[in-house]
């Protein structure tokens, strides 16, 4: 029961890592508000957590909605322990001559926006409290820019570098603040569609597919899934992270490494003759 007691507020929580994170967090003792902008499916998540948990409409590009959603964790349970930003989707795609004003505001707001929100209005509780752990969902794309998604990149670099400020700042209330990175998850968003325009049955076929695609493209030979996301969040949650704050922690099956060892050359992974470097006499 690492969270005994505690509070947490997650965002984007009705699927994918969001709800990964708040059922694992529920089971290790917090008491969670759920935060989405799907109210169906948030509302019989929740629900279907017990009474360690309620539901509340959040979009987190609207500051008064991420007010308020902080404002009911105080409210029901006297306290904030946990934010998880973790809201966000791809937004827009497509070369720079392609993507307008309006894509870039959305995506900003959404991705990056949400997070300053977050920060901006759990920081007092914390402070007040001197305690609390603040998360941020980034990805390896803040750390390493994939094509085709300029801003998610730009957006979820800020995020990290937005972490390491706010963790700086917080830091003298005994607050932490870290970011998660991370690669392929197998969620909606990998299979290409929202969740809400497809049902359940053809959700778990495209990510069948998907994760069939994908599990060969990084060194550990799997794609992830939420619970491995949630299980950071649950360490960066708990005193079992109690000393680390600022950091960006990247869960990703070691993609970042680069192309894995089964797929280089034979002249690189196959033993033969040993070259030594044998100097003039």
């Amino acid at each position: 029961m690492k969270l005994e007691g505690k509070v947490a507020v997650i965002t984007g929580a009705a699927s994918g890592i969001g709800a990964a994170t708040a059922r694992m967090f529920v089971a290790e003792g917090a008491n969670v508000v759920v935060g989405d902008i799907q109210d169906d499916v948030g509302e019989k998540f929740a629900a279907s957590l017990g009474e360690k948990a309620i539901y509340r409409h959040c979009n987190v590009a609207r500051e008064d909605q991420v007010r308020d959603l902080i404002t009911a964790a105080t409210d029901t349970w006297g306290r904030l322990d946990v934010l998880y930003n973790n809201a966000g989707f791809v937004g827009a795609q497509g070369p720079f001559e392609a993507t307008t004003v309006d894509d870039y505001d959305l995506t900003m707001d959404v991705l990056l926006k949400s997070v300053f929100l977050g920060i901006k209005y759990a920081s007092p509780i914390m402070k007040a409290q001197n305690s609390g752990s603040i998360i941020s969902t980034a990805s390896i794309c803040g750390l390493v820019p994939d094509v085709g998604t300029h801003l998610y990149n730009v957006a979820k670099a800020g995020v990290i570098m937005m972490t390491k400020s706010a963790a700086l700042e917080m830091a003298e209330h005994d607050v932490r603040v870290n970011a998660i990175c991370p690669g392929f998850i197998a969620t909606q968003l990998a299979a290409g569609r929202e969740l809400s325009t497809i049902d359940a049955d053809e959700n778990a076929e495209r990510l069948a597919k998907v994760k069939d695609r994908m599990s060969d493209s990084q060194p550990l030979r799997r794609m992830g899934d939420p619970d491995d996301i949630a299980r950071m969040a649950l360490f960066l949650a708990s005193d079992d992270s109690a000393w680390i704050t600022g950091t960006a922690q990247v869960v990703d099956g070691g993609l970042t490494l680069g192309k894995p060892w089964r797929k280089q050359t034979k002249a690189v992974t196959q033993p033969g003759p040993i070259r030594m470097y044998k100097p003039a006499d």
